[in-house]
């Protein structure tokens, strides 16, 4: 991992799919759907003044949206908010830091 850098892919667990659900509305409206499915797939991490997470996630058929979330540190809240999402992704495209 580079300094700053984002680490390699990990597969989504128990942690990261709350991180999703905790963020779905937040994402249902910046797409301006609502999601029957939002499951967490892989992962990458970066170390900031917390932790940016980027997480594919399916949301039904063959479609998946990359989000992008900050964790606070828990010493200012340890809040979770969705920074941005990627639309029209699959489950080939990788994730990138955006």
């Amino acid at each position: 991992m580079m300094c700053g850098g984002t680490g390699p892919d990990k597969t989504a667990d128990e942690e990261v799919q709350n991180i999703c659900d905790s963020v779905k509305a937040s994402a249902e409206g910046k797409a301006n759907k609502t999601y029957s499915v939002f499951s967490a797939k892989t992962y990458k991490t970066q170390v900031v003044a917390g932790t940016n997470y980027f997480i594919k996630v399916h949301v039904g058929g063959e479609d998946h949206v990359h989000l992008r979330v900050f964790k606070a540190l828990p010493c200012n809240g340890g809040t979770v908010q969705l920074h941005s999402m990627q639309e029209s992704k699959t489950h080939q495209d990788p994730l990138v830091h955006f």
